[in-house]
């Protein structure tokens, strides 16, 4: 029965080759129309014990091993002619009315127990039953690798959409294979699509086709106690990334200054902002900054997001230019000791200036202190940041694997010493690396780049995208000779 599904499926499979594009749609048709359900039907020739109900936990026990071990399945069921016995359903392995196939010793010990009866019993596994793994396999011609997994949108606590990526072969299946997926996953899948084609568009944005379900692509993601909303027709986002925005924030402190060059819909920035960082979160696609916005208004971060929707390199050269009329308020004894201390954190030395300059703004955040005779409590108190971007900021994040490292050149010469607080920042620059790369030629692309040296960069390896393409963040300190402004160094020569 299942040959002659395959040899149809051949069948389409050269018409889909030799037919033009007008009439692809009527073969995907006849490919749904070969999904006949009651195919896939399999009857079991069982045998069941009638047992008396009070008697059944005891007989489970005295037969374990030799009841039906089948997923999904209970082995003891309701029995049809009376309220006061149940049917205890056998293994397949148990061929005989006598129940030979059994040790006499736990029969004894049961009919010792209770008044036992054998009967014939009839078990159908029917298209509701099997997986889609199963079925694709049943369905789709030898030699074709059946789609084992695809990326899930959750929405809520259910799987809302599942996103496949559907193999140039398999393309002449693609509406059996997703209307098999969602059969086997409603009601946790609602939607089921297909990425279309490369990411070409300047926003980095899947193109996507919907084979199954609603045509609602707008959902919600939980993740690490924060709620995303989005588009996913009109916003990037990657749920096996979630791993990796954990990761990352780990790394960051409270009272963090954070700058998110791509900040999408705000996987890093949300969580960022929710640890009590000041973020300086940038997207070019619209779309993602008005849902960081959304994103930062439903998880009440507002006062700690400053979202802009600009080019990257815009973005960086605005946030560290030097408003006009700033060098009026700069001491030449504070841009000495800056100088003097520029690979150095000074942050506990103004410390105890916080209260004083005017230029540090509080933003309320919740610790947990001890108190004396006393549980731990909750209470309120504030951290302080810096709101001058051009003075510090702790951590660049470049989350745009695909060409982020050719943005590294908007750092020659873009912090000004004169005014710049601190260590300078960590940049963590994702990218990918391909079978014919190394490590080290991304360092010395980085370099090239920055117009030098980088002392101790790390590599962290976030996810295999491809057979030959992994996905790594590469971490560095931004280095001095870098970013630093050559005008205004000048001035201490």
């Amino acid at each position: 029965m299942f040959m002659k599904i395959v040899s149809r499926c051949c069948n389409y499979l050269n018409l889909f080759t030799a037919a033009n594009r007008s009439n692809f749609s009527s073969v995907c048709l006849g490919i749904l129309n070969m999904l006949d359900e009651s195919k896939f039907d399999v009857h079991l020739k069982l045998w069941a014990l009638r047992v008396p109900r009070e008697f059944c936990k005891a007989a489970t026990k005295l037969l374990n091993g030799h009841m039906l071990d089948r997923p999904r399945i209970k082995p003891i069921t309701e029995d049809p002619t009376s309220e006061k016995t149940r049917y205890v359903i056998l293994s397949e392995k148990v061929q005989n009315a006598d129940l030979s196939d059994i040790p006499i010793q736990k029969l004894n010990e049961l009919e010792k127990l209770c008044k036992i009866e054998t009967v014939p019993y009839t078990l159908t596994l029917g298209y509701s039953y099997w997986g889609a793994d199963h079925v694709l396999k049943q369905i789709l011609p030898s030699g074709l690798e059946v789609p084992s997994s695809f990326e899930t949108i959750v929405k809520y606590f259910v799987r809302h959409i599942a996103h496949l990526n559907i193999t140039d072969e398999l393309l002449p299946y693609k509406d059996v294979i997703a209307k098999v997926i969602y059969d086997k996953n409603h009601p946790r899948i609602l939607t089921v699509v297909n990425k279309v084609g490369s990411i070409a568009n300047e926003f980095r944005v899947p193109k996507f086709e919907i084979l199954a379900g609603k045509p609602d692509m707008a959902t919600e993601v939980k993740q690490y106690g924060a709620t995303f909303k989005l588009d996913y027709g009109l916003v990037y986002w990657n749920s096996r990334l979630e791993h990796e925005h954990i990761r990352l924030v780990n790394k960051f402190n409270q009272g963090d200054i954070i700058c998110d060059m791509f900040a999408g819909i705000g996987p890093f920035a949300i969580p960022a902002a929710q640890k009590g960082c000041l973020v300086y979160a940038n997207d070019l696609n619209p779309e993602s900054v008005r849902y960081l916005k959304i994103n930062a208004d439903v998880n009440k971060v507002n006062n700690h997001i400053h979202a802009y929707n600009l080019d990257a390199r815009i973005f960086m050269s605005q946030l560290m230019t030097v408003p006009v009329g700033e060098s009026e308020h700069v001491d030449s004894s504070l841009a000495s000791s800056v100088k003097c201390n520029i690979q150095e954190n000074i942050k506990e030395n103004t410390q105890e200036n916080n209260s004083e300059n005017g230029h540090l703004e509080c933003v309320d955040a919740h610790v947990a202190v001890k108190t004396k005779g006393s549980k731990n409590k909750r209470i309120k108190t504030s951290v302080s940041h810096n709101n001058k971007s051009w003075e510090h900021i702790d951590h660049v994040i470049m989350n745009l694997p695909a060409s982020a490292l050719q943005f590294l050149d908007v750092f020659r010469g873009l912090i000004q010493r004169k005014y710049w607080k601190g260590s300078l920042p960590w940049i963590h620059c994702y990218c990918f690396i391909r079978s014919n790369e190394t490590q080290d030629s991304v360092v010395t692309e980085a370099e090239s780049l920055l117009n030098a040296k980088i002392h101790e960069p790390v590599f962290h390896r976030v996810r295999d995208v491809a057979p030959n393409k992994a996905m790594y963040c590469l971490t560095f300190r931004l280095p001095e000779e870098a970013c630093i402004n050559e005008e205004i160094s000048n001035c201490y020569k």
